[in-house]
């Protein structure tokens, strides 16, 4: 039996705001309970990562299971809402992805939230293998007014402007809920690809409607926020989730889903990454290690702790192997499927990470315990199994361990497309406004 599939991807989430990876209750309680009894139910994995350290990339490595860097759209981070009207900067619609292989293969396919892969008319969720669409098409959004910093209104229901007054995770938390019970009495397995802005900027809780006043001021909100605020749009978001599972069991099919969570990429000013270093931007630990959580309880054993090293094309691999779904011939995976780890969370596999952005020169691979880094010309060795800070740096006592893994950064780098030269990261500010780590 073909599993329903629900791929949830938070934005901006630290490695250890949740819960059940270490973060500290907030003043009102837990922050995750629903994610965290999710991990208690199903399986964590404590060695996962993002494709990249910034949010658009990552979600092309998501959508096709493939290295981002193949993909000029997906060159550092330019999709933002200047981008509009681009013909380049953006998820072609020819290119095979998970919901539209799902789709060929007989699955209802919808994306609730946000996009961040181009803009209509020349890209979107609907040109991409979603049959349904409701969110926003830019990277970040206020949470009541659902502007972008440019102040353009960006709510959308397929490729129509959609206005709806309410709090965004709500109103995406909503609507997924309002899938899965459709998309239940159809006798077709579904795909929903539920992708929260929370806990992304700007900072603001269900009750915070009278910020929501200057959008351009406030979306970036880099006077603003707190601890305490964020923590309270991450438990929103956990709400949220605890809907959706909610359905799931009312309509008697939570055990033959598949439910994966997730982040973007690592956490922002107020997350927690302890014990990583750096956060979102940098290929420290901080920047690319996040959450990995999967429940499927037809498959998956209770209470599983996996330190498999994978990456997010992974798991898109992964769900394609689930639903017994091949890759297109042309374009042949870059993911590898975590099926086998999925049933046991014993079995472990090597699989070498790679990563690299223009940004400050930096390169990363991840090779069993080691991790080579480069960051402003600074060749860095660290054995990630002992010092998950990275603080130790190996390079002059094991020279030969750090001309191996360069050598083998080289030969993969060697096989992807060369960074464009007009490849930059435009997420909307700039480096001066942003605190130092």
């Amino acid at each position: 039996m073909r599993p329903n599939i629900i791929f949830i991807v938070a934005d901006d989430l630290g490695y250890a705001d949740l819960g059940c990876y270490g973060g500290r209750d907030a003043a009102f309680g837990p922050v995750s309970p629903v994610l965290d009894s999710l991990a208690a139910n199903g399986l964590k994995f404590t060695q996962g990562y993002s494709n990249s350290p910034v949010c658009s990339p990552t979600r092309f490595a998501l959508m096709t299971a493939r290295y981002q860097y193949r993909l000029r759209g997906a060159a550092e981070e330019p999709i933002n809402s200047r981008s509009r009207g681009s013909t380049t900067l953006g998820l072609p619609p020819g290119h095979p992805t998970l919901p539209s292989l799902l789709k060929a293969a007989g699955y209802r396919t919808a994306l609730v939230g946000k996009w961040h892969l181009g803009y209509p008319p020349a890209f979107s969720p609907l040109r991409s293998g979603y049959d349904e669409f409701f969110g926003p098409m830019s990277g970040g959004v206020d949470y009541f007014t659902h502007c972008a910093f440019t102040g353009a209104h960006d709510l959308y229901e397929g490729e129509t402007e959609r206005h709806e007054a309410g709090y965004l995770t709500d109103l995406l938390s909503r609507r997924a809920v309002d899938f899965v019970n459709r998309a239940s009495g159809s006798g077709d397995p579904f795909f929903l690809s539920l992708h929260y802005t929370a806990p992304h900027w700007p900072w603001e809780t269900r009750d915070d409607e009278a910020l929501a006043r200057d959008v351009k001021d406030n979306l970036f909100h880099l006077h603003g926020g707190n601890i305490h605020t964020y923590r309270r749009m991450i438990h929103h978001m956990d709400e949220g989730i605890g809907w959706v599972m909610d359905a799931l069991r009312a309509k008697g099919i939570a055990d033959d889903t598949l439910v994966v969570f997730t982040s973007d990429n690592g956490g922002e000013r107020f997350s927690d990454n302890w014990p990583l270093v750096g956060g979102k931007m940098d290929l420290t630990e901080g920047g690319i290690r996040v959450p990995w959580i999967a429940y499927w309880p037809a498959q998956i054993a209770r209470g599983g702790v996996s330190g498999q090293h994978c990456m997010t094309m992974d798991w898109s691999a992964t769900l394609l192997d689930a639903a017994g779904v091949a890759a297109h011939e042309a374009y042949p995976l870059d993911g590898v499927s975590l099926l086998p780890v999925l049933r046991d969370a014993k079995h472990r596999f090597a699989r070498p990470l790679h990563w690299r952005m223009k940004h400050r020169g930096q390169r990363a691979l991840r090779d069993g315990d080691w991790k080579y880094l480069r960051v402003d010309g600074i060749d860095y060795l660290f054995d990630v199994a002992a010092d998950e800070r990275e603080r130790a740096n190996h390079a002059a006592r094991e020279p030969d361990r750090l001309a191996a893994m360069r050598s083998d950064w080289e030969r993969w780098n060697d096989t992807m497309p060369a960074i464009p030269e007009d490849a930059t990261v435009s997420l909307g500010y700039s480096a001066k406004d942003m605190p130092q780590r």
